[in-house]
């Protein structure tokens, strides 16, 4: 191929970028047709296609092709503009100082992809400051027209790919999460407490829906499917849906998700329907997920959201997940009617096979800490003291029961609390009548017992307000 420096000999002035300052420093009226009748004046020799998007910068910064700046703009003119910024870390307390960005608004690039070269030039393709959505367009100056086309059709699909990270639409756009795919990771089915058996139905009626689309053909049936998990907070809804995500991203063909959070005031609720169901028809097979579905579809835009569900564009390959703690708020159209949310899953406060469970889980955890001792048996009592609690409860129980013995709890101040529990009255019951001789010592149940009597508090005075 013939080398690009016979297209770009040394230039007293670069001709389009002293046109692309011009223009801009001036009454604005089509940059793309200014940018591109100065490249095509300049590179008489060579092809001009223009790539809507700005993927190919970021193409290459992931290490699929690799770009060096030219510097030739002249005297008197910057070479390119580019805009740096400080982007604050997502938590503080992982060490971060942050990161610093950068976006650019102008440059000039020598690009090389898959044994090709390009001269790609990068401007700002918008025209006014209240343009929405803001582009900046990759202006490609090639020899082989269709090179370029295969180019920019290897970037797009690159960028749209999933590459460690979940699918967020938020205020009115889909954009990439790397830190809810890091929290989704963490979460694994042996950390969900679950009646066995609505555990395994649930795993499977994900599982074999993705794996029966042959079936669905056969018996000429759509391939989507809906189920929504309902129940009082803190039961173990979220951390399912996020060990779903895990299980379904570790496929041999992972399946990928899509987490909707809210909608957008800016475009209106119909515009933001449209656009998840477009994507998520675009990924197929994918799980779609709506958290809080009743606060989420509301009854001004339930309408457009059954028409997108029910609607003459087909939804093969869209497993559709809704979580609730008000089943009650949610319209009979939505909850009640098949071949939208198929299946409901109650998830109710635990039971005392499970509150044991769930102290076994907490068990495990704690196996390493040589300060806190903890006997099967103690699994049993904390159960039986925290009847009507949820898991969200019970796990504050034993985290602010760990935080009293972490910051100043002893042995001693263990002892002394025991002989007082029954005269106090931290607990309903004297802690004998609910614990094996010697349990009263235990520095942990001494602690569990007061934190359960004072969220027990909480609870009845939410009760009686």
């Amino acid at each position: 191929m013939q080398s690009f420096t016979a297209h770009h000999p040394p230039v007293v002035v670069d001709e389009t970028t002293r046109q692309f300052f011009a223009h801009s420093s001036g009454q604005r009226i089509n940059t793309d047709a200014v940018i591109a009748q100065a490249l095509t004046k300049q590179y008489p020799s060579l092809s001009l296609v223009i790539a809507a998007g700005f993927n190919l910068l970021g193409f290459a910064s992931a290490g699929h092709a690799t770009l060096t700046a030219i510097d030739s703009a002249g005297p008197g003119l910057p070479s390119s503009v580019i805009w740096k910024g400080y982007l604050p870390p997502a938590r503080r307390i992982d060490g971060s100082t942050g990161t610093l960005i950068q976006q650019v608004e102008f440059a000039k690039v020598l690009y090389k992809w898959d044994g090709a070269e390009f001269i790609v030039y990068v401007a700002s393709g918008r025209d006014g400051a209240e343009a929405y959505p803001l582009v900046r367009n990759c202006y490609i100056l090639t020899s082989d027209p269709p090179k370029a086309d295969a180019l920019i059709l290897a970037a797009g699909r690159w960028a749209n790919q999933l590459h460690d990270e979940i699918w967020v639409f938020d205020g009115g756009y889909w954009s990439k999460s790397a830190e809810l795919f890091q929290s989704v990771k963490r979460v694994s089915w042996d950390a969900v407490i679950l009646d066995e058996g609505m555990k395994k139905a649930l795993i499977n009626d994900h599982l074999s829906f993705f794996d029966s689309r042959a079936t669905y053909d056969h018996l000429q049936v759509p391939w989507k499917r809906g189920i929504i998990y309902y129940g009082p907070p803190g039961n173990g809804k979220t951390i399912s849906i996020k060990a779903m995500t895990h299980t379904l991203h570790d496929r041999a063909d992972p399946v990928p998700a899509l987490y909707v959070r809210s909608f957008s005031s800016f475009n209106g609720p119909e515009y933001s329907i449209r656009q998840i169901f477009t994507k998520a028809r675009e990924l197929a097979p994918c799980y779609l997920i709506f958290e809080d579905l009743d606060s989420i579809v509301s009854d001004d835009v339930r309408s457009y959201f059954l028409n997108e569900v029910d609607g003459l564009k087909g939804n093969d390959g869209i497993f559709m997940i809704g979580s609730t703690n008000h089943l009650d708020r949610l319209d009979p159209g939505i909850s009640k009617r098949p071949s939208r949310f198929d299946r409901k899953y109650l998830f109710s406060d635990p039971d005392v096979e499970q509150r044991i469970a769930y102290c076994h889980f907490w068990q495990r955890k704690l196996a390493d800490n040589k300060d806190i001792e903890f006997p099967d048996r103690l699994c049993t009592d904390i159960a039986d003291i925290t009847d009507g609690f949820s898991f969200a409860y019970m796990q504050e129980a034993f985290v602010a029961a760990l935080l009293a013995i972490a910051n100043g709890g002893g042995a001693e101040d263990a002892a002394l609390a025991a002989s007082e529990l029954g005269e106090d009255g931290w607990v309903g019951v004297d802690s004998g009548d609910s614990s094996e001789d010697g349990d009263e010592e235990l520095i942990l149940w001494v602690e569990i017992q007061k934190q359960v009597a004072i969220l027990r508090e909480g609870m009845d005075n939410e009760g009686r307000q």
